[in-house]
């Protein structure tokens, strides 16, 4: 049985939590936050602590925290030589002190603490200093998750840009299209059917192949008379920007 412990108390941390405390194989021993309420609903109280001197040594340690406070938190722990991890997708593995071993244990998926997550469709990349600690990353990951990579740091910066991309930026302009209707009195569901054939679309084919679109025609007319249309400044410089990209590149949003 793999025994650890998680430092956090925010999205990542919770999710985290929920699924270790079903995972077979796999002691929880502690969390640490500073709000113990934070996390009472998830774990026994008594497994929780906000003093970093009462952190016990155990095979692994998570920590869950903003990409920032991550080596901050990492020079408080009370222990040397023990295989210590971040969650982050674009913090470096040494941003762990050093006084520990290194690690990153980066789960791929955007979280929200009132959205439950399925973790075992949830990639989980790995990156380790050692093939011993690899592996024990390895078997933690598998206890929750049916998919798991070995990435190193470099890899692991662009997968969170490209994952940027895919998911936040999209869910900004789903915002933007939130906007238009609000302002022109409809409701924005009428638009759910086509994001999600439009998501359902990208399993089967390429984003190229996915692509569709008065960009992607280059139907001059169409493009002019929706940009004449708009008449925020910011939703008129996003669509030139990404009709131009799409026109240059084939692609379209």
């Amino acid at each position: 049985m793999i025994r650890l412990s998680i430092i956090g108390s925010g999205n990542v941390a919770q999710h985290l939590i929920q699924a270790f405390s079903k995972a077979t194989d796999i002691e929880l021993v502690q969390v640490f936050s500073r709000k113990a309420a934070s996390v009472s609903h998830l774990i026994p109280i008594d497994k929780v602590t906000s003093d970093f001197s009462q952190l016990k040594p155990v095979d692994l340690t998570i920590i869950a925290v903003s990409d920032d406070a991550i080596a901050n938190v990492s020079k408080q722990l009370p222990f040397e030589n023990q295989f210590i991890v971040h969650t982050s997708g674009s913090v470096s593995i040494e941003a762990i002190d050093s006084k520990n071993r290194q690690g990153v244990f980066y789960p791929l998926q955007t979280f929200s603490k009132s959205k439950e997550v399925d973790f075992k469709i949830i990639p989980i990349c790995l990156e380790a200093q050692n093939v011993k600690d690899f592996e024990i990353l390895e078997t933690v990951a598998k206890s929750i998750s049916n998919t798991v990579y070995e990435i190193n740091t470099e890899q692991r910066k662009a997968l969170h840009i490209a994952a940027v991309f895919v998911s936040n930026f999209v869910n900004h302009l789903y915002q933007i299209g939130n906007d238009i209707c609000i302002e022109n009195e409809l409701p924005f569901t009428i638009l759910k059917p086509l994001i999600q054939e439009t998501a359902n679309k990208i399993l089967t084919l390429s984003p190229e192949e996915a692509q569709t679109g008065p960009a992607k025609r280059k139907d001059t007319q169409t493009l002019n008379a929706q940009l004449n249309f708009l008449t925020d400044a910011t939703q008129k410089e996003i669509y030139k920007m990404i009709t131009k990209s799409i026109i240059d590149n084939g692609k379209e949003l």
